[in-house]
């Protein structure tokens, strides 16, 4: 679950992590009085979508009086910001962060993310600061900086002492980061959170170090421990039909494709996009619609999945294994005979009474296309596309 800017200081507030002072904002009228609030000779207008570059969009200006914040938060509210992250249709700005200028000295980089190969959190520190960290890693792996943290012990102020002095940190700039990195562990912990990036952390003029930006990404599993997630979830920055999907329990992510996926396992469905592609065809989602997949998930499926425009031809990919694949067959068929489906629809059922199911599909009276092997269903789905 992604989170806003704005969201994620308040978050870091609350574990005494510094941060530059702000209000969240959405009128130009707002943005005005919040500037005046502030006081400060320079004043930062920062789109809020769930989407990094932001800066290189366009979302991030200074502005140098109250017209120029005026101005600007005239342009950049309402606008489409188009980032790397956000893809080429955009996301639409309906907010803004107004934050006091700061006196930059430096510009490093700070995260925290699980490292699954150790099954450990790891800190990462760099002094490449405003600088995507993927493209650091690529082409300077030798200046990102590690420290693997015991899970029975927690991050040590030795360890953040490490990272400080290798960022080359001096005189109360190290003390300073050292209670800035272990606020940002606390904070990671006890927010159950699956990303903590500050890009860039800043070392002031006066030897303050605060995080100039934030992102933080909460692992959605621990909803029901944390109330707040419902709170600062923002669905306009969700896919709609992906909120949709989830009101039913179907992990649904839309891709780009025109054939819709319906299959049962995360992994199945990874390998069933996978055979579409090497078959010449394009996945439209990613649908995992569970281990049973009863009358009511096979209509919910088909209800997200046709509500997608781009949508030319189904793949239903399900392996009976929890649950038997003729009571499978039944609840598509059932299901498709509620809907109005105007696309072809090709059915591959493995596992458990298989056979039996491909009987009942055949005899149900509708034109499913029966595929043998999961070849066979991408071979058959991209066919009647052509």
């Amino acid at each position: 679950m992604k989170i806003h800017e704005y969201q994620a200081k308040e978050i870091l507030r609350r574990y005494n992590v510094p941060v530059p002072r702000g209000k969240v904002v959405y009128t130009v009228d707002e943005a005005v009085a919040a500037a005046a609030e502030l006081g400060t000779d320079v004043v930062v207008v920062k789109a809020q979508i769930h989407a990094g570059g932001r800066g290189k969009g366009g979302g991030v200006k200074l502005a140098r009086s109250i017209d120029e914040v005026r101005d600007l938060a005239g342009q950049i509210l309402g606008m489409t910001l188009v980032t790397h992250q956000t893809g080429p249709e955009g996301r639409v700005v309906k907010k803004l962060l107004i934050e006091e200028g700061m006196n930059i000295a430096r510009e490093l980089y700070l995260g925290i993310v699980l490292d699954r190969a150790v099954s450990k959190l790891v800190v990462m520190a760099s002094t490449e600061g405003g600088v995507e960290i993927e493209k650091v890693a690529e082409e300077s792996p030798e200046k990102i900086l590690k420290e693997w943290v015991d899970p029975a012990v927690g991050m040590t102020a030795f360890q953040a002492r490490n990272l400080a002095f290798g960022l080359g940190l001096v005189g109360k700039q190290v003390g300073n980061a050292v209670k800035f990195i272990l606020g940002l562990y606390r904070a990671f912990v006890e927010t159950d959170a699956s990303l903590a990036e500050i890009n860039p952390l800043v070392i002031t003029g006066d030897g303050n170090v605060i995080a100039l930006d934030a992102k933080i990404n909460f692992d959605d599993n621990a909803d029901y421990r944390h109330s707040f997630y419902a709170e600062m979830r923002d669905l306009d920055e969700e896919e709609a039909l992906e909120v949709e999907a989830s009101k039913y329990n179907l992990n649904y992510i839309k891709l780009d494709g025109n054939v819709g996926c319906m299959v049962n396992g995360a992994g199945l469905a990874m390998a069933t996009m996978d055979i579409i592609k090497l078959a010449g065809g394009e996945p439209a989602n990613f649908l995992d619609v569970g281990g049973g997949a009863n009358v009511d998930t096979a209509r919910n499926g088909f209800k997200i999945i046709l509500s997608d425009k781009n949508v030319k031809a189904i793949l239903i990919n399900i392996f009976g294994g929890i649950v038997r694949c003729d009571r499978v067959a039944k609840g598509v068929i059932e299901a498709a005979k509620t809907m109005d489906i105007n696309v072809p629809v090709v059915v591959r059922l493995e596992g458990t009474n298989a056979k039996e199911a491909g009987v009942l599909l055949n005899e149900s009276g509708m034109d499913f296309i029966v595929a043998g092997s999961l070849q066979d269903a991408a071979e058959k789905v991209v066919g009647v596309l052509q």
